[in-house]
């Protein structure tokens, strides 16, 4: 059973994102599959678009007279969400790629990973401490939980848990992508510090200004 069908359970919330994930529906045929009343099915669908699970895909004429049906459906980021299918496929491709290509050749692939993943967020502006924390900030919009300690004129970023954590438990390469992507972003040098003993990994990056 999926996360989110035991977060949901058998409840008319759970219902309804099970429904909608089969297609976009009105709110009257929502009731009707459900069995509910029109103003229940409402009253979850605010609470469901307010959490940003579900969203509003226009409206639909049902014959000539009346007011067009306003038709619900699933929010993309939402249904990547309810997939539970990428960390075990990601960490089982690191172990084929690692498999394949040498240390070095697998470290490059991930910095590259990493770069193109930079590439989608604005490189942050200001001190050195100001371009960390955006960056952490970042870290945090993956999952990450993450500190910052100064150290003289550089920063230690500390994770708390890692987001490419089953990549890395396989591969530690993997954790080039992260040091890669928080180097883009904070356009600083960063020196992957990572902790893996026989716990999950925890992140560590030392973050230093490219002019020192």
């Amino acid at each position: 059973m999926a996360w989110w069908q035991r977060q949901f359970g058998n409840s008319t919330r759970g219902r309804i994102v099970a429904l909608l994930r089969r297609g976009r529906r009105s709110v009257d045929e929502l009731a009707v599959d459900l069995g509910v009343t029109d103003n229940a099915v409402r009253a979850q669908l605010v609470s469901l678009a307010r959490d940003g699970v579900i969203v509003d895909l226009g409206a639909r004429r049902e014959g000539n007279v009346g007011k067009p049906a306003s038709l619900y459906g699933i929010a993309e980021p939402a249904e990547t969400a309810f997939s539970s299918a990428y960390a075990p496929t990601l960490a089982a491709l690191m172990d084929v790629l690692g498999e394949r290509l040498t240390h070095r050749e697998l470290e490059t692939v991930m910095r590259e990973v990493g770069r193109r993943l930079g590439a989608t967020v604005p490189q942050a502006a200001g001190s050195l401490e100001a371009r960390v924390q955006a960056g952490v900030q970042t870290l945090g919009e993956l999952g990450a939980v993450a500190d910052i300690e100064r150290r003289g004129n550089a920063f230690t970023v500390t994770g708390h848990g890692c987001p490419l954590g089953k990549a890395v438990s396989v591969r530690p390469e993997a954790c080039r992508a992260v040091e890669q992507l928080l180097a883009q972003a904070t356009g600083a040098r960063v020196r992957e510090q990572c902790v893996r003993d026989d716990g999950p990994p925890r992140c560590s990056f030392e973050v230093t200004d490219r002019l020192r």
